[in-house]
């Protein structure tokens, strides 16, 4: 099972052209061996069968020949008559005659009559002829006895040599392998040429696949034929129109709302910053009027048991305008427009660690080559700022770290904390979190926005967004 299984992943790893052309080359090499093979054990029996006729038509010539002959004890003649027919045939590998009782009255040995050859071959007076295959040392040898006047003038013995059939069926079954050759050669090229018409189309529809599958939908492929490959070039096509329309109403879907949100987060930051001067400027100022004129009733009050009440009031205004400019400040700090991220997030840090029970660690590097573009800005800062936000209100961390970098043209931020951490599932849409709003800052700054947590192991959070300034969204003003 393992075996077959390993058969058919090395197949199925095969190029289909390669396929094609080896059906054809082993169809052509079949067919030829098999066709081969064939013709030679036919035409072998052919000329056996041919060459054993012979054998006997030539015994039997010598035969009827021969009998005046040895009836009048002509022994010259009869070495003349078996000379002449061995000359006349050139199968013949040699011929001689006996006697009635067996002795040899002629042959064509001229170094000698080989001993053992007389008891390979017997044909009886009753015998037409007796035909046996010797096998001497030159090869097989087909020799024929045919009895003479009935046997008793004596045995005609004709020896035919098989190296002519064997010559001819090897010359044939080379012919035959070189016509397979030749036959193979065209069929393989008559294979590439039409594995050639039917895997282009494949081929075409292979490049178009993948260029589909990494996004471009635009390719077309050209139908060859009007067969089942033209068919599926064709559907192919529909699909990539139906694929190319549907990715165009998604990136218009998409830019529609990139500038929705854009719009939503500018007019965010537009009712911050005009929050944030109210409560500075209206607010502010209004308790810091109640506060001086608290203390001028303190001095002026004629009451001495109210002056510690109006002292308390007055702590409790000064407390509020604190808190007043506080949020003003991380409403719209103006210090992120007025000296930039380094030191609004310097100072926003500062202040966490002062408010809060949790050890910020800051570290910067790179941010010396100039103002960064003021979306990039606000967005790195909001981000970090409701990242920060979360760590000290529900990580229950202890330490934290803040990393900023700037190089290669893109600004790289990781927030990291050792809290409890938290199912990133499970807190994906919680509002509580923000991680929504988190990425989309990221997203519309062309940047991306990681998130690594374990129940348990804290969280870390990564940001890398652009910095050129020419190839980002208003994350807000």
């Amino acid at each position: 099972m393992i075996f077959t299984h390993r058969i058919w992943q090395v197949a199925g790893a095969v190029s289909v052209r390669s396929k094609i052309l080896g059906i054809v080359l082993g169809l052509v090499l079949l067919l030829g061996v098999v066709t081969t093979l064939q013709v030679r054990v036919m035409s072998r029996q052919a000329l056996t069968d041919r060459l054993e006729e012979q054998s006997i038509s030539i015994a039997r010539d010598v035969s009827a020949r021969a009998t005046d002959l040895i009836l009048t004890n002509d022994l010259y003649a009869l070495h003349q008559l078996l000379e002449e027919t061995r000359l006349n045939n050139a199968d013949v590998r040699y011929a001689f005659i006996t006697d009635k009782n067996g002795t040899v009255l002629a042959h064509t040995f001229g170094e000698g009559f080989p001993p053992g050859l007389l008891a390979a071959n017997q044909a009886d007076e009753v015998d037409h002829h007796q035909t046996a295959v010797i096998e001497t040392e030159d090869g097989l040898v087909w020799d024929t006895a045919v009895p003479i006047f009935g046997g008793e003038a004596g045995t005609a013995r004709v020896g035919l040599s098989e190296a002519s059939v064997q010559a001819t069926v090897e010359s044939m079954t080379g012919q035959m392998l070189l016509t397979t050759v030749v036959v193979s050669a065209v069929g393989i090229a008559a294979a590439v040429f039409l594995t050639w018409i039917v895997t282009r189309p494949i081929l075409d529809l292979k490049k178009s696949a993948q260029a589909v599958g990494q996004g471009d939908f635009s390719r077309q492929v050209r139908p060859w034929a009007d067969d089942e490959i033209g068919d599926l070039a064709l559907a192919f096509n529909s699909m990539t129109a139906d694929l190319a329309q549907a990715e165009q109403e998604r990136a218009e879907r998409e830019q529609l709302r990139s500038q929705l949100l854009e719009k939503v987060i500018a007019a965010q930051e537009e009712e911050r910053q005009r929050i944030s001067r109210e409560l500075h400027d209206e607010t502010g100022q209004s308790l810091t009027s109640l506060m001086v004129r608290m203390q001028t009733m303190k001095q002026q009050c004629p009451v001495p048991e109210l002056q510690p009440q109006i002292e308390e009031l007055r702590q409790l205004v000064v407390q509020t305008l604190d808190g007043v400019h506080n949020l003003a400040r991380e409403l719209r700090p103006s210090i992120l427009d007025d000296l930039g991220l380094e030191a609004a997030i310097e100072r926003y840090v500062r202040e966490v660690n002062g408010r809060w029970p949790v050890e910020i660690d800051l570290m910067m590097m790179g941010m010396d080559n100039g103002r960064l573009p003021p979306p990039v800005e606000t967005a790195v800062y909001r981000i970090i700022q409701e990242s920060l936000t979360n760590v000290v209100r529900h990580a229950d961390a202890r330490h934290a770290s803040v990393l900023l970098e700037r190089r290669n043209g893109r600004l790289r931020t990781i927030i990291e904390d050792d809290g409890k951490g938290f199912d990133l599932r499970d807190a994906a849409h919680s509002e509580r979190l923000g991680l929504y709003g988190l990425r989309e800052r990221a997203e519309l700054l062309n940047g991306t926005l990681t998130i690594e947590t374990v129940p348990g192991q804290g969280t870390s959070i990564f940001v890398e967004v652009p910095v050129n300034g020419t190839d980002s969204h208003s994350a807000g003003g």
